[in-house]
């Protein structure tokens, strides 16, 4: 646990302990997540590369010109048939 004081401008000191604990470095960006029970969590908003690449999902396959006009050809026979 480590403790900070407010000051009148409300800005504080993130003390070094937790600074190294979340790996934070000057320049990183933090969030503050108020809890329903009001209790607030803080957690690092600056991803590395590598974390912001797991992430996002891989890309789906790529059709071909032709898969993607069969697909098409289905959809309309679907929607024609519930006509």
């Amino acid at each position: 646990m480590a403790t900070a004081t407010i000051t009148t401008k409300g800005q504080t000191t993130i003390p070094k302990s937790v600074r190294e604990r979340l790996h934070l470095k000057p320049g990183d960006r933090i969030e503050f997540v108020v809890q329903e029970d009001g209790t607030a969590v803080m957690v690092p908003a600056t991803l590395t590369l590598d974390q912001l690449k797991a992430a996002i999902p891989p890309a789906p396959k790529a059709l071909s010109i032709e898969q993607m006009d069969e697909a098409i050809r289905r959809h309309a026979v679907a929607r024609a048939g519930e006509r």
